[in-house]
């Protein structure tokens, strides 16, 4: 078993060109230099030394996944046809609707899981993993054969990635010539579609039916946390779950084009009328119950499967009696309060926001980790519970939990100025952890008012694109009184190239080629972050509860 198989050693990026497309080149992946932490004093003083390992003390030591976005790449409710229109203001909330890649996620989640399975300690100070924690869009289309399919990964089970009939029905098809997608099955040199022609992807006979093949997953050794995201609350995680939308599911017709004479200005309807994009051209396809749409309610009932650990992923019988998604955890071996919130829109919406009822229960869940916090009016108070660190988690991050455009209720939902400004009134609050924008970030929030340094939001990429990581993240005694949260990115133990030594192609190592060279999210974009947004030694003074 290798300890510490993490970006400290080994990174992966672009390597030698394979093929040239007519816009840009397809490029294998190689091993790089690995990333050493990268010590971010922005909420401490510029002159503060580095902490000695050997005074340091581990609190917490666990691992953060986001966005696998597992997908029925075969429903009839996906609407690929909006990337023709990528790059268009109009679809922007909407694209991208297919990736070349989605069909392997499933086993690039495999290849995460395992993986973790096989860290036994923290990299940094040998600590035990503790625990597993997820933050939202673990599916794709909110769609209940998606959910078996990510539980049956994370609890382990059988994983069914085919739907439908028994061959492919899809926008990948050869048999469904759209230059748009990517058909890795069709011969035809140069062509026939615009990622052989003009981004040089592969020919790749046989791919998408070894993709669909039936597998088993162990599943995760470590206890998890679940998250409710807008990709299991919405359609494409954009639209309203309406009941058109609901009955097209389960259908046997799938549309392939907007309607006849549709100007593109309607798509601003998608959010909340979804169901007048389904009356364009259409293809025919095999009908499956099992696609039914999800609610919030079915999604938390999932979670709360025999085995589980732990019992309900997070989620209480609160949570089942009320209907919602939100809860707090107090971590048995470190004491430390991690709080799960839920800041989708069902009504429709790819932004996030909290209701005023969530807020008013996290203010309460606040409270009962402080000796001391403020009220709203800055008013220092006395609680009499004892001090506890806490970890805040969600979907969404700071630049797209966006509160509430209904004019009906003005105040009834709250965006990131809202949150900071409540988590700044508590000063236990270390860190606010999430997902969403699949992309590799890290930011400071400084107590404007002086009460505490204030806290440290992280954001951690998808595994559906480039780069396809995960993130441990420490809590760490500096022993000085300072708190460092210690985040390390990790790469799957697949191989990094995917043509291995007899032949067979391993699937999760495409995934992440695939996605290394989308022209659109790939090692070109800025998915992966900087230095400073990756393997990062995050300061907080005099934060550690006496």
């Amino acid at each position: 078993m290798d300890s510490h198989p993490t970006t400290l050693k080994a990174t992966i990026g672009p390597g030698r060109i394979l093929r040239r497309g007519t816009e840009r080149p397809y490029q294998e992946l190689a091993l790089l230099d690995g990333e050493r932490h990268t010590l971010r004093d922005d909420l401490a003083r510029a002159d503060r030394p580095h902490p000695l390992n050997r005074r340091r003390r581990s609190i917490l030591c666990f691992a953060h996944l986001s966005d696998f976005q597992i997908a029925d790449v075969q429903s009839p409710a996906r609407f690929e046809f909006f990337n023709r229109y990528f790059g268009d203001p109009r679809v922007a909330a909407i694209v991208p609707v297919q990736r070349p890649q989605e069909a392997l996620v499933v086993h690039a989640v495999q290849a995460i899981i395992d993986t973790l399975n096989n860290i036994d300690s923290s990299p940094v100070t040998g600590t035990p993993l503790h625990l597993v924690v997820t933050t939202g869009d673990g599916i794709d289309n909110a769609q209940w054969n998606e959910m078996q399919n990510f539980m049956s990964l994370l609890e382990g089970g059988k994983v069914h990635p085919n739907s439908g009939g028994s061959s492919y029905e899809g926008i990948q098809s050869a048999s469904w010539p759209d230059e748009f997608f990517w058909h890795p099955d069709v011969i035809q040199s140069g062509g026939p579609d615009i990622w052989r022609e003009k981004y040089g992807f592969p020919h790749a006979p046989g791919l998408l039916l070894s993709a669909l093949r039936d597998f088993d997953s162990e599943g995760l050794n470590l206890p998890w946390l679940g998250c409710f995201g807008n990709h299991e609350a919405l359609i494409q995680g954009v639209g309203a779950l309406t009941r058109p939308v609901l009955e097209y599911l389960v259908g046997g017709r799938k549309p392939v084009g907007l309607p006849s004479g549709m100007d593109l200005d309607e798509a601003k309807h998608f959010t909340t009328e979804p169901e007048i994009f389904l009356t364009g051209e259409q293809l025919p396809v095999t009908a499956d119950v099992h696609r039914r749409g999800i609610t919030r309610a079915e999604f938390v009932a999932e979670h709360f499967r025999p085995m589980g650990r732990p019992h309900g992923h997070g989620f209480t019988q609160d949570n089942l009696r009320e209907g919602t998604a939100y809860y707090a955890y107090d971590e048995p071996h470190s004491g430390v309060r991690l709080i799960g919130l839920d800041t989708n829109r069902i009504q429709g919406g790819v932004g996030g926001s909290l209701d005023h009822r969530q807020v008013q229960w996290l203010e309460q869940r606040l409270l009962e980790t402080h000796s001391v916090y403020r009220q709203a009016d800055g008013t220092e108070t006395h609680s009499g519970h004892e001090d506890r660190l806490v970890v805040v988690f969600s979907h969404h991050d700071s630049e797209t939990l966006v509160g509430s455009n209904d004019p009906a209720t003005p105040d009834a939902a709250r965006g990131s100025p809202g949150l900071i400004s409540l988590l700044h009134r508590f000063p236990n609050v270390v860190l606010w952890l999430n997902g969403h924008r699949h992309i590799n970030k890290v930011r400071p929030h400084r107590d404007p008012a002086g009460y505490g340094p204030g806290f440290w939001e992280v954001t951690t990429c998808s595994v559906m694109d480039w780069p396809s990581q995960s993130r441990l993240v420490e809590l760490v005694d500096n022993g000085d009184g300072a708190l460092s949260l210690l985040c390390t990115m990790v790469d799957h133990n697949a191989p990094v190239h995917p043509l291995l030594i007899d032949g067979r192609t391993s699937l999760p190592s495409l995934h992440r080629e695939l996605a290394a060279n989308s022209p659109w999210g790939g090692t070109t974009a800025d998915l992966a972050g900087t230095l400073h947004d990756r393997n990062v030694d995050l300061l907080l003074p005099g934060h550690v509860p006496s």
